[in-house]
């Protein structure tokens, strides 16, 4: 699956050209792509990346990835990251590493964003990986009420859980927030649910990101599959 994970990033790579301005995405199959891109910079190849957590900042700083900031540059050529669910729409699932509001501020400021997985990441329809929600600690009793309101008019229902870390403490995003993770199932209108997520006071962001991948590099054991979204 690791290696699988590489060729994904390694075809990702191919898209990058001298002088970009570049998100770098957050986990696993990002942080490949993270070590590759160091390799071909330590060669001469000139870029700056916009850093979507504090662990990417630290595996680009540790690979010579030079780094900005969205105060200090306007927009970014282009964004790579992983996802934990991609639809033959191109509508993603992300979160599971916790960074998904600073990935969709990092996304959102992108010409284009490539999606980097193994063949697996790939499903018919969004909602067996359990969607992120990135919540205020402050009232979330009354969130979380809004959220199940907003699940039930969209006509999804599921277990809802606030992640907690390794140590067993709950897990606090970059940002200081928390993250409620609903078992889903299977989510028929991600754009519906989207949009009633976001209205809620106490939501920060959500892990469905619609709209916002350009491609998707998918990587399986008959080889890479390139998806463009229509």
């Amino acid at each position: 699956m690791d290696q699988l994970k590489r060729q994904a990033a390694a075809r990702a790579l191919d898209e990058v050209r001298d002088g970009m301005q570049l998100g770098l995405g957050t986990g696993s199959t990002a942080k490949h792509f993270i070590e590759l891109l160091g390799e071909r910079v330590a060669a001469g190849l000139n870029v700056i990346g916009v850093p979507t957590s504090e662990a990417t900042r630290a595996d680009a700083e540790r690979c010579g990835v030079p780094l900005t900031t969205l105060d200090e540059i306007d927009h970014l050529d282009l964004t790579v990251d992983g996802a934990d669910e991609i639809d033959p729409q191109l509508n993603l699932i992300k979160g599971g590493g916790g960074a998904l509001l600073r990935e969709k501020i990092v996304a959102a400021a992108s010409d284009r964003m490539i999606v980097i997985a193994d063949d697996t990441k790939w499903v018919p329809t969004l909602g067996r990986f359990p969607l992120p929600v990135e919540v205020i600690p402050f009232g979330l009793g009354a969130t979380r009420r809004a959220i199940e309101k907003a699940f039930a008019q969209c006509g999804v229902s599921g277990q809802m859980a606030v992640r907690k870390a390794k140590d067993g403490h709950v897990f606090v995003t970059d940002g200081g927030h928390w993250i409620v993770d609903a078992q889903l199932g299977r989510i028929a209108d991600p754009a519906s649910l989207a949009k009633a997520l976001s209205a809620i006071p106490g939501v920060v962001e959500h892990g469905l990101f619609i709209g916002l991948a350009s491609s998707a590099v998918l990587a399986g054991g008959d080889g890479i599959r390139v998806i463009e979204r229509r």
